[in-house]
């Protein structure tokens, strides 16, 4: 089989999908894929003018798209829960959920509710999103779940004594730490999917190393200088990045509980294929920890 690539996105025209942190980078790579192929994108962005320029964006490298912006702040869970309440009340349909938006190596910060901001963005906010979407999503065709994770997880731990990362703060460990934590929802949201009979299957990917602002926008210090560096002689354009999350969403043949990414040179390049996570983020135990543990700390209860 050939490489995967856009030209494998089979026709969407009637089918929605919510792509988070689609402003820029491969949120916006995404939404332009996804509506090329005639989906309806709902994009969201924390920030209304970044949102509407990528939005005018679009629609004029796809004439006819059908795109709407709504505003989600996956650091406030009161945005999270208003962002819910609105596509309910407007009676959305939802088929596919991307939870592509992320933070990545900031410096030691909080969000709104007081949790460490990339492990509270990454995994929280996203955690709490899907759990108050999945009854629009269980009524959807071919409904699904897609998380995007990082090779970072590979370095990654979840520890349950300082989630929040108050002792000792690295951005590179919080980062890595809410990266497996992205995993290991995704994997143990497809448990109990299975469990319960329903619907929507739960996959995950990874964009390898891909030249987008997120590398630019947290970091700082050496970290920053380093990007500045490396991402023009080393990283892939987001449109290749993209692709990992966009075949999750939208291939026929994919299963729950598969994982895509860039396959080669350590994972950082290449169209997506299926890759193999840390043995970590695979674990059910620590998994049914976690979701337990990120229940009571978003409130937001499954119920699965």
């Amino acid at each position: 089989m050939g490489k995967w690539t856009a030209e494998a996105i089979p026709d969407l025209t009637g089918r929605t999908y919510v792509v988070t942190g689609a402003n820029s980078g491969l949120g916006l790579e995404s939404t332009r894929m996804l509506a090329a192929r005639g989906a309806h994108v709902v994009m969201t962005s924390r920030d209304r003018l970044k949102g509407e320029a990528a939005l005018a964006r679009i629609g004029q490298d796809v004439p006819g798209a059908s795109l709407e912006l709504r505003i989600l702040d996956l650091a406030d869970l009161e945005s999270v829960r208003a962002f819910a309440e609105g596509l309910r009340n407007d009676a959305t349909r939802l088929d596919v959920l991307i939870n592509n938006a992320g933070v990545m190596m900031t410096p030691q910060r909080t969000t709104k509710q007081g949790f460490e901001m990339q492990f509270g963005t990454n995994h929280l906010g996203h955690f709490a999103l899907t759990g108050l979407l999945l009854d629009l999503l269980a009524a959807g065709d071919d409904p699904r779940v897609v998380t995007v994770s990082s090779t970072f997880h590979k370095q990654g731990k979840i520890d349950f004594d300082d989630l929040m990362h108050a002792k000792g703060y690295s951005p590179t460990a919080a980062y890595a730490q809410s990266k497996v934590a992205n995993l290991l929802f995704g994997f143990e949201l497809q448990r109990r999917l299975t469990a319960a009979g329903s619907p929507v299957r739960s996959l995950m990917a990874h964009p390898g190393y891909s030249n987008t602002n997120l590398q630019f926008a947290g970091p700082t210090g050496w970290r920053k200088a380093l990007m500045h560096v490396a991402n023009p002689l080393m990283a892939q354009k987001p449109a290749i990045g993209a692709l990992a999350e966009v075949r999750a969403a939208v291939a026929p043949d994919a299963v729950g509980g598969q994982y895509y990414g860039s396959p080669s040179l350590f994972e950082s390049r290449g169209c997506p294929e299926l890759v193999q996570p840390s043995r970590l983020a695979q674990d059910p135990q620590v998994a049914a920890r976690l979701w337990d543990e990120s229940e009571k700390l978003t409130g937001v209860f499954y119920g699965i």
